[in-house]
């Protein structure tokens, strides 16, 4: 039982370092492109449409980091 939550607040704390080292993580619905991507009729890949996941960035905040940044804006309005 201690080992297991041992390692479940290691994952934890993990993550927790991921959010802070790189918030930003790839899009998963385009996977990082900013766009769909069709084929031609030559079959050679095409943008479509941009991402409507990520609006043709790429990039997608993490939920520990979104998380962070909504309990952060929390405290900063009950403190003031």
């Amino acid at each position: 039982m201690a080992i297991a939550s041992l390692l479940a607040l290691l994952t934890l704390a993990g993550y927790a370092a991921l959010c802070a080292a790189s918030p930003f993580g790839t899009c998963r619905k385009c996977r990082g492109v900013g766009a769909k991507l069709i084929l031609d009729r030559t079959g050679r890949p095409k943008r479509a449409k941009t991402c409507r996941r990520c609006k043709g960035h790429g990039k997608r905040l993490r939920i520990g980091r979104r998380l962070h940044n909504h309990s952060r804006a929390i405290h900063r309005a009950g403190t003031r």
